[in-house]
């Protein structure tokens, strides 16, 4: 018996294989972590200079959505000790006992590849590659090796969530620009302080699981100033799409409008000594997240508009 069996039946947890549904196949692919993946990589694709089909264009998405179902279903296998120990996710098929971790580590690789099978066989060899690439890097890098070793897990390991928009744009041109790279960027400073506040209510949970979130590892105040650091410098990150020539001035403006309520939740944050704060600025981040790359697709620029 594995060690991640052994924290299950210690958890409590009914007997693996006690009957998996339709459902927990889709709880696998954490459906709420790939709706705002599938929405910034589609934000790419439409940010994107140059036309794509529409059947080429949904198999993009179907592609990027079931990438990063499979790399989710591949960290709950991984992780299905940890999950056992945690309130959140210990109703996770795995530590809930109703899938066996050989089966969800065999539908994880079987998506795996068929994801990036495809999007080569369909689209293009530069989105398939960033595809390949990103899914290696949140099972290897961050669910592997960072998550269980460093504070940094979310700083580096984040970087795998911010790829999307890249991959979408991929898919349109066949290479990665400039405005891709911004928007690469404004994931990656988000995923810091919106994971951050999460743990600053969660803390608890992971330190009883050995996870060195930020809060378990640095304290509550080391982690309120960094999530002030990233939120602060998440204003000017978020209007380089204008910069590099992707969006137009409604998306600039608006852009540092949403950015600055993202910095006065971290400040509110900073000066709370409890949990609601934490808990508001986590749940605006998922809501700015969306709204800024819904302008990236209203107010984009055409292509050869000068």
């Amino acid at each position: 018996m594995s060690d991640g069996d052994v924290a299950l039946e210690v958890a409590g947890a009914r007997p693996l294989g006690a009957g998996a549904g339709v459902g927990d196949f889709m709880a696998l692919l954490k459906p709420r972590v790939m709706s705002l993946v599938v929405f910034t990589g589609f934000a790419g694709m439409v940010a994107a200079p140059g036309h794509i089909h529409p059947l080429l264009a949904a198999i993009a998405v179907l592609c990027i959505a079931v990438g990063a179902g499979a790399a989710g279903a591949i960290n709950m296998w991984y992780d299905r000790d940890i999950d056992a120990l945690m309130s959140r996710t210990s109703d996770r098929p795995i530590p809930a006992g109703r899938m066996d971790p050989s089966e969800t580590l065999a539908f994880g690789v079987v998506l795996s590849i068929g994801s990036v099978l495809t999007m080569a066989l369909a689209v293009n060899f530069a989105a398939a590659a960033l595809l390949a690439f990103t899914i290696c890097f949140y099972v290897f890098v961050y669910t592997m090796w960072l998550k269980r070793r460093t504070p940094q897990n979310i700083v580096i390991g984040g970087a795998a969530g911010a790829f999307p928009p890249m991959i979408g744009w991929a898919a349109v041109t066949g290479d990665v620009g400039l405005a891709s790279i911004a928007l690469f960027l404004i994931v990656f400073m988000w995923t810091p302080p919106h994971f951050w506040a999460l743990a600053l209510f969660r803390a608890g949970e992971y330190a009883r699981a050995g996870v060195p979130m930020l809060p378990v590892v640095a304290g509550v105040r080391a982690t309120k100033r960094h999530i002030l650091a990233y939120s602060a410098l998440l204003v000017p990150v978020g209007t380089l799409p204008s910069f590099f020539g992707a969006t137009g001035l409604v998306y600039a403006a608006t852009s540092v409008v949403l950015g600055l309520v993202f910095l006065a939740g971290a400040v509110a944050v900073w000066r709370e000594e409890g949990d609601r704060a934490a808990k508001a600025l986590f749940g605006y981040s998922i809501i700015y997240l969306f709204l800024l790359f819904a302008l990236v697709m209203i107010d984009r620029v055409p292509a050869g508009a000068p």
